[in-house]
């Protein structure tokens, strides 16, 4: 049975989708068949959470055998299952108790998983990870991280969880995402072009350009960092590209749909990718990274 350690819980879910996970919890609670619900509930939280196409950005992934890993801000534990069924000792860490009610019944019957409800800078490990991750987490780290550079900082302190030969995996959006060119809202304020003229309203929550997150990851201590470019994004991805395989000409699918809010098409982005990898600027402009990083020589 997976276990739920509320020792660092502050009593506060500070990060939640509202009521509808509560509807999430009663779906796992009483095994409803994921992908009928999905196909006849619209709301983005519903295919968030529980598509199995979640999966797609580590699925292929070879971990190594008989290790761990840290899932930092596991959510409602789309990726929690893959990792328990990959590797031998999974430690999920969430902020919110209600999901981590939603991680502990999704996966009951799961003996190798343990889940941390509260703030990872408030938690006190007593060992190290062969991997960890941070999906969709990085870019909140100016939110929940109480430091004049809380990105780096995060960066630091995750990169003392690590072990010494191990890998932090990282998934967020691109600033300059073609897609916030094309008319798609910013994924965390649903503002118009907020990323790419530089979060000049906000710094709790952003993220990142390619030369940005290198720098980032450099001065964090990891030197040995290598990108992926899931497509049309990290969420919900159908494609994943490398800098050892960028795409050819016609390898990007059509325009992307848009699950959680409403966007403007200003032109037709199959066309553009289409120029971009002609010009060899595709990993400029990539929707978002999956990126690999070890601390290196």
């Amino acid at each position: 049975m997976s276990k739920i350690n509320f020792d660092y819980y502050s009593g506060e879910d500070i990060y939640s989708d509202g009521a509808i996970e509560d509807e999430i919890l009663n779906i796992v609670k009483n095994n409803i068949y994921f992908n009928e619900i999905i196909k006849n509930d619209n709301r983005w939280p519903i295919l968030y959470h529980l598509s199995p196409h979640r999966r797609n950005l580590l699925e292929w992934y070879q971990f190594s055998k008989g290790s761990s890993i840290l899932e930092i801000g596991a959510g409602c534990g789309a990726l929690t299952g893959l990792f328990c069924e990959k590797l031998k000792k999974v430690v999920a860490v969430e902020l919110s108790k209600k999901r981590a009610e939603i991680i502990a019944e999704r996966y009951k019957n799961v003996t190798n998983l343990e889940i941390i409800v509260g703030n990872l800078n408030d938690i006190q490990f007593f060992e190290h990870f062969d991997y960890i991750t941070l999906i969709g987490v990085l870019e909140y780290a100016g939110k929940y991280t109480d430091e004049q550079h809380p990105y780096l900082s995060f960066l630091k302190k995750v990169k003392g969880l690590l072990k010494k030969e191990g890998t932090l995996l990282i998934a967020l959006e691109n600033k300059f995402g073609l897609k916030y060119w094309g008319g798609y809202r910013e994924d965390h304020s649903g503002k118009l072009f907020q990323g790419i003229e530089g979060y000049v309203d906000s710094k709790d929550i952003v993220t990142f350009s390619k030369d940005e997150l290198k720098e980032l990851l450099f001065n964090a201590g990891f030197k040995d960092i290598n990108y992926y470019y899931p497509m049309p994004d990290y969420k919900i991805p159908h494609q994943i590209f490398s800098d050892e395989f960028l795409p050819r000409l016609g390898q990007i699918d059509e325009n992307f749909p848009n699950f959680d809010q409403e966007r403007l098409k200003l032109f037709n982005e199959k066309l553009v990718y289409n120029n971009l990898i002609l010009d060899k600027k595709f990993d400029f402009f990539a929707n978002s990274f999956l990126i690999f990083c070890k601390l290196g020589d």
